[in-house]
């Protein structure tokens, strides 16, 4: 698996499929295409959903998204629309994903596909919806591979139980996301410190964020998490935004993605080193710019130096000021010195003059 920091998952969901419709070609087609521009910007792993409508959900469950963005009023009818991927399927986008680079994972939201999945992705991940779901958190957790769980709409307790769960699977590389359930998520419910109480909570795992913000110009919301130790970011993917379904409004384009990336790429520059040193741009003008001590008058040799006959001025190639501090009983090792040779008032005095 790649190693960067923060690692970044460019979630395709089924937001392709509206593409192919778009461009009238085959979803498959649509994938690999959203493969390749996600490439393109950095992303490191391209990541899908594996299910079938009728194994994930009842008939009569209803909607929870956006209405006026996604019209289709049950669970049943809107997975039923994006669930024609087989297994193979999947296996062609591993392997083209793997060609250009990226990783590969794809949600599972059955045991089947919890099954065929697990010789091709480089971990998995576990939606928010499956957080309760125990007998499945312990088969996934079992087969050994790296864990991504989202925990959104939920109470700490039952995020600490996945993780006991996992734990106990056998699971030893597990990744949390602070996850909102809402789409999109409003900036003021994103409560990204949640990050940092997972981080606390749970200091044996990673913390990451899967993001279902609106994108804007900024992406903000991304470097922010980042910045609050998040080492994992998600995101869904899109290519057009203003398509219509229930991911592309919240979804980040190519474009979204690239800024977010070169956000974090910025952020670690500033960040830099928590060594706390003179850095080689600081070599000069720490000398030019801190001070020594300079004398007030001209003196001859021979003469004793008084506290009235010097004063701190720039530039820092002498004695430093630090010498000139009295201390009870006993006089500062320059006051009470004499010059050994004659000196014009505002010489920057230095050991060898007196």
């Amino acid at each position: 698996m790649r190693n960067t920091k923060p690692y970044v998952i460019a979630e395709m969901g089924v937001n392709f499929y509206d593409t192919a419709k778009v461009l009238n070609i085959t979803p498959l087609d649509a994938a690999k295409l959203y493969i390749d521009k996600a490439a393109e910007v950095g992303v490191d792993c391209a990541k899908f959903q594996s299910y079938k409508a009728d194994t994930i959900v009842s008939k009569n469950s209803p909607a929870y998204w956006d209405l006026k963005k996604e019209p289709t009023k049950t669970q049943h009818a809107l997975f039923q629309k994006h669930d024609r991927f087989n297994e193979s399927d999947y296996r062609e986008l591993c392997e083209y994903t793997h060609a250009k680079g990226m990783d590969f994972t794809s949600t599972p939201f059955d045991y089947a596909s919890a099954d065929y999945l697990e010789k091709m992705v480089d971990f998995y991940k576990i939606s928010s919806s499956d957080l309760s779901n125990i007998p499945f958190i312990q088969h996934i957790g079992a087969k050994g591979k790296p864990v991504y769980i989202s925990v959104g709409a939920a109470y700490l307790s039952e995020v600490d139980e996945a993780v006991r769960t996992l734990k106990n699977s056998g699971c030893r590389d597990i990744v949390l996301f602070h996850c909102v359930l809402s789409y999109p998520t409003k900036p003021s419910d994103a409560n990204l410190k949640v990050i940092q109480t997972l981080k606390n909570d749970f200091p044996d795992v990673r913390v990451g964020f899967s993001d279902h913000v609106a994108p804007d110009d900024t992406m903000m919301t991304l470097a922010t998490a980042y910045m609050l130790g998040a080492e994992v970011i998600e995101k869904h993917f899109t290519l057009d935004k203003t398509l219509p379904g229930n991911d592309h409004y919240h979804s980040g384009d190519p474009e979204d993605f690239k800024k977010a990336i070169a956000n974090f790429r910025w952020i670690d520059t500033v960040l830099g080193s928590a060594e706390k040193t003179v850095l080689e741009c600081e070599i000069t003008p720490r000398r030019e710019a801190r001070r020594s001590l300079v004398l007030t008058r001209d003196m001859k040799k021979g003469e004793i130096i008084q506290k009235t006959d010097i004063m701190a001025k720039r530039p820092g190639t002498g004695i430093a000021p630090r010498f000139t501090d009295i201390v009870i009983g006993r006089t500062d090792i320059v006051i009470g010195r004499t010059v050994n040779q004659d000196l014009c008032e505002d010489t920057v005095l230095t050991w060898d003059m007196v």
